[in-house]
């Protein structure tokens, strides 16, 4: 089993003078987490720990309630499964994983404030009484109740923190949580880079059930992840190259890049069989930055189309229209009506296109008359870049969308999990 450390670096800005900072990094150090009759958790009684908790203790930093949700990443043979804990204040989240330890439940991880660097150890456990004997013989418990502490920063942790089983969540078939640049900007503080494979693989235990990430081409006609146009500050570590990312070849870029918070930067094809093979991600916006051909695009896309449903697997590939640009370019695709496509565009060229989503902005509001339009005719309609809990639950609870793509999957995951 691969236990999970928290490693972040968070620019943060005072005046017109940047400096870096690392928030303290949780060490995984719970003994008897860690002990050898500690082993892994049936993937039945996983399933019977999600759901909607009221928040008995710690309510002054998580709130007054929570949704769980498990997630996973894996490599090779090796699946690490996480529970997450969704929070309504400031998109405060838990990730931990869970081991058995005789009749009790052992769940051992960190929390994490989005907003700022505070974050902190937590250790809950569920005893036999309290609901583990029945999850761990597939049973359903009268009553499941999460008991134990959380800290600050590398501390022991010391204080009290428990949670009750209240309802199951709410189904999220045919509703998508998007998370932004793979999982999160640089400037949210999360312990990857944006566009990066770590943070693709990050994001489901963030909450969401898929990822937008953007689409450049190099000058040999490699696609990668990359959100700007050009070699900067704010996205790699200082090199010397400057200038639009086009210039470069994909070998240049490979051997002398840093991604600002670690890590290279992807193709493509590397981002899409992580998503694929590595993940439980469902939908890929691919949010298309190309000046050219979509030709390689519209290949990559259908290829892996293929393969994942050559596995069983469900994931959906849209090629992302944001600009009249891409638009041309994508009108110049063979049967470019029958491409999966998601369109940024009015609702007119949405529907001209063909597009299977209408993806219009949060700041054109909830757009009610437009949204059942393009409903009616069986396109789905995702809103961005919403962020802010207050903003993400009125749009949840006014609105009538089929997804949203935000900065912050683990707020919307809350809000979505807990609507009744």
């Amino acid at each position: 089993m691969k236990y999970f450390f928290l490693t972040a670096v968070v620019a943060v800005f005072f005046s017109s003078c940047k400096r870096d900072f690392e928030p303290p990094v949780p060490v995984n150090d719970w003994s008897l987490f860690l002990s050898a009759p500690a082993t892994s958790l049936p993937s039945f009684t996983r399933n019977k720990i999600e759901g909607i908790y009221t928040v008995r203790d710690g309510s002054i930093l998580f709130g007054n309630q929570a949704a769980m949700k498990w997630s996973y990443t894996k490599t090779g043979a090796d699946t690490v499964f996480q529970l997450s804990l969704f929070s309504p204040l400031d998109a405060i989240y838990i990730i931990l994983e869970g081991r058995r330890l005789n009749n009790d439940i052992l769940l051992n991880g960190y929390w994490r404030r989005n907003v700022n660097v505070e974050t902190g150890k937590v250790r809950l456990t569920i005893t036999a009484a309290n609901g583990a004997t029945a999850l761990l013989n597939n049973v359903t418990a009268d009553s499941i109740i999460l008991s134990g502490v959380y800290g600050n920063t590398d501390e022991i942790p010391e204080v009290a923190l428990s949670l009750k089983y209240l309802r199951p969540l709410r189904n999220n078939t045919g509703f998508e949580i998007l998370a932004h640049r793979g999982g999160g900007r640089n400037a949210d503080l999360l312990p990857a880079s944006e566009n990066s494979l770590e943070m693709i693989r990050l994001a489901a235990g963030f909450g969401a059930t898929g990822v937008e990430i953007d689409v450049h081409q190099t000058r040999d006609g490699e696609l990668i992840l990359y959100h700007d146009a050009t070699l900067n500050e704010r996205l790699i570590v200082k090199n010397g190259m400057v200038g639009p990312i086009e210039n470069y070849s994909y070998a240049q870029l490979d051997a002398l890049v840093q991604l600002k918070r670690g890590g290279k930067i992807p193709t493509l094809r590397q981002a899409l069989q992580t998503i694929l093979f590595q993940t439980p991600l469902r939908f890929v916006w691919l949010d298309t930055k190309l000046t050219g051909s979509l030709e390689n695009l519209r290949a990559l896309q259908k290829e892996f189309i293929q393969i994942a449903n050559a596995n069983g697997r469900q994931l959906q590939i849209f090629i992302g229209v944001p600009t009249k640009e891409v638009l041309n370019q994508f009108t110049q695709l063979p049967a470019y009506r029958n491409i999966p496509s998601l369109s940024e565009l009015d609702v007119p060229t949405t529907e001209s296109i063909n597009a299977n989503i209408w993806a219009p902005t949060w700041t054109q509001g909830l757009q009610t008359e437009e949204v059942n339009r393009m409903q009616a005719q069986g396109r789905s309609v995702i809103t961005w870049t919403l962020d802010g809990p207050d903003r993400i639950d009125k749009f949840l609870n006014e609105g009538s969308f089929n997804g949203i793509l935000s900065n912050q999957p683990s707020a919307v995951a809350y809000y979505f999990y807990a609507k009744q």
